[in-house]
């Protein structure tokens, strides 16, 4: 079975380039761009993993984690948080999320943290 990665960033290049890079790993992607809908996505479809930028309009990725976290359904969806923030590092080591990617971030570490939580 192939493993689903959703991604929800509202930057359109960083979705698209995530996007190319894990799909020519062979997993499955889905992305959203608007914070304020990736519960319903996910709830309706649940990924293996979620790629989450922490720092978005409406909805951010913190609040976002603790939505899923407390949701029992989704509470095991592996959760790896992205940021170009300073405040990023922080803000993933006091949160629930599983692993935490700097942007501009590099793809060889992009890879061996997406294959570390899905395996």
């Amino acid at each position: 079975m192939d493993k689903k990665i959703m991604i929800c960033d509202d930057s359109k290049e960083i979705l698209d380039l995530l996007a190319i890079i894990l799909t020519a790993e062979g997993y499955l992607i889905e992305t959203e761009s608007e914070s304020s809908r990736l519960m319903s996505r996910i709830t309706k479809n649940i990924p293996d993993l979620l790629i989450l930028d922490l720092w978005m309009p409406i909805i951010n990725g913190e609040q976002i984690l603790k939505l899923i976290k407390a949701t029992p359904a989704l509470s095991n969806i592996r959760v790896i948080l992205i940021s170009a923030s300073l405040d990023g590092k922080l803000a993933y080591k006091s949160s629930n999320a599983d692993d935490y990617i700097n942007k501009p971030f590099d793809i060889d570490d992009l890879l061996s943290k997406v294959t570390a939580q899905l395996t």
